[in-house]
């Protein structure tokens, strides 16, 4: 099964499932995780791949669903899933095909589309690193800093490294080889009738009006909202706001 961080305790509401993105863990989310966990019993997970959870040459949404039904299983059977980006769409497979597990979904910053940008980029970067060379976390972002400039990547991806044992928490083989379909979106057929949130960032370009048919296709109760001054990592850049989004969302549902 996956590797999970829990935070709180169980209560009368269904727990909160966080799923990361791509490169990202579910120590990512350690901050926003704690703090919606004052309502509620708040699990994030490493996805196939990812951090602490197992190593897979299959890393397809269909594979990431199932390993996310077995968490929400474990847990009682039921939850609200937040998922961004990748994790968002793995969400989404998840509530199409196994709708029971799902009472509703938040999918951050992603739509069910295929998308024809890369980012094989950034596994050369990661690769590029010289891990003999890497004593602490600072050595691997003065490496990192002359591929991906921006200081925020920077230290995501290396909170993704293992100092200690000179390697990433990523299987970055499985990765590159998979790229082609982490980017693209399965055909699911039927539909998924909970409350359902598509929360972007005001700067972000993966979410665009003409993804919206598409969503309601398959998502009729949709709703939209954007977090100003937010891009794609929306959660990152604008903690608190997407927070208090988020739990808006969840005890408007709560209350229905």
């Amino acid at each position: 099964m996956l590797n999970t961080i829990s935070h709180g305790t169980a209560t009368s509401q269904p727990p909160l499932v966080i799923v990361h993105g791509l490169y990202g863990s579910a120590r990512n989310w350690g901050v926003i995780a704690k703090r919606l966990s004052d309502e509620r019993l708040v699990v994030a997970v490493d996805q196939r791949n990812h951090g602490d959870s197992p190593r897979s040459d299959v890393h397809s949404y269909a594979a990431m669903a199932s390993d996310l039904a077995e968490v929400i299983e474990a847990l009682g059977g039921r939850a609200d899933v937040l998922g961004h980006s990748m994790g968002g769409k793995a969400s989404m497979v998840l509530a199409l095909s196994r709708p029971d597990l799902v009472r509703s979904l938040i999918a951050a910053d992603i739509a069910p589309v295929t998308y024809g940008h890369s980012q094989m980029q950034y596994i050369e970067a990661m690769r590029a690193v010289d891990l003999d060379r890497v004593e602490r976390r600072s050595d691997a972002v003065e490496q990192l800093a002359k591929l991906v400039p921006e200081k925020t990547l920077q230290s995501f991806f290396t909170q993704s490294l293992d100092v200690a044992n000179k390697t990433w928490k990523l299987n970055l083989d499985s990765l590159a080889a998979n790229m082609e379909q982490i980017l693209s979106f399965p055909e699911v057929s039927g539909q998924f009738g909970g409350p359902t949130l598509f929360l972007t960032g005001a700067e972000s370009n993966y979410v665009l009006p003409e993804h919206r048919p598409r969503i309601r296709d398959l998502f009729p109760k949709a709703r939209f909202a954007k977090l100003p001054g937010a891009g794609h990592w929306l959660h990152a850049e604008k903690p608190r706001e997407f927070e208090a989004s988020v739990r808006a969302f969840l005890n408007a549902v709560e209350k229905a």
